[in-house]
């Protein structure tokens, strides 16, 4: 059982639920990256999850775009970002998770990639671009460095939910809608259905994410899932905060009075 699965099965036995926060790495530069990790875990964050920036990201909308180019112009790099967590590992044992697109793995190499996250210390791989057809060549790798596959379902793909989550560790992303990530004003209409669905066929927890940004997003979804994922507001805010790590944690503490 890795610090994700510890941390869930945790909160579900005092039966509290998870605020998951996403940021991407090296935005606004690496060494802020750690210092937001603190703050967010001041905060009440119960899981980081973290973006590897890439120069083609399909599933981000424009905030995480922006920040991810951010950071590629600031130099971030795998080599930088592992040593970043690697630091981490020596000050805080918070679950951490990287959302990373295939193509990023492909280019450093499927084993050496997952065998740096074991070594640095991250528990969970979100990778939004991985066909399910595909994950045969990475679930050895996956399965021998203990590194769970987090896997993602989309209101449309109900019929796959089965098949998606059945080689799934740490929980289930649900996304809220379709399309990229970003904030919204609306969901898919039939967003509490899908939820339902999910957490019926799942065998692990499940954590929605995709558009939320308030107190009043997360209320209205807790009583469906394990956890909710927040990922562009946090962004936003780093980007007009200029990654100050007050503002952060004062943001994620608001957040986490919704629970």
């Amino acid at each position: 059982m890795n610090r994700i699965q510890e941390k869930l099965e945790g909160l579900r036995k005092e039966n509290k639920k998870a605020l998951i926060t996403y940021m991407t790495a090296g935005d606004p530069n690496i060494e802020q990256t750690e210092k937001l990790i603190y703050a967010k875990e001041r905060g009440g964050a119960d899981i980081i999850e973290i973006g590897i920036p890439f120069s083609d990201p399909v599933a981000d909308g424009p905030v995480i775009q922006a920040a991810a180019q951010r950071a590629l112009e600031a130099g971030t790099n795998l080599e930088k970002i592992f040593k970043c967590i690697a630091n981490v590992r020596k000050n805080t044992q918070i679950p951490i998770a990287f959302l990373v697109y295939y193509n990023s793995i492909l280019g450093y190499g499927v084993e050496r990639f997952i065998r740096q996250c074991e070594e640095v210390g991250v528990d969970g791989l979100v990778i939004p671009d991985l066909p399910l057809e595909e994950r045969e060549e990475i679930m050895p790798y996956i399965k021998s460095f203990n590194i769970g596959l987090i896997p993602l379902v989309a209101p449309t793909s109900k019929d796959r939910i089965k098949d998606i989550v059945q080689d799934g560790e740490g929980f289930v992303y649900c996304i809220s809608s379709m399309g990229v990530t970003g904030i919204r004003s609306e969901f898919h209409k039939n967003l509490e259905e899908f939820l339902k669905d999910v957490k019926s066929i799942a065998h692990i927890p499940t954590a929605v994410g995709f558009g939320f940004s308030s107190k009043e997003d997360i209320k209205r979804l807790l009583p469906y899932v394990d956890g909710v994922i927040v990922g562009s507001a946090i962004v936003k805010k780093i980007e007009e905060s200029k990654g100050n790590e007050k503002v952060i944690e004062e943001f994620i503490k608001d957040l986490k009075s919704a629970y």
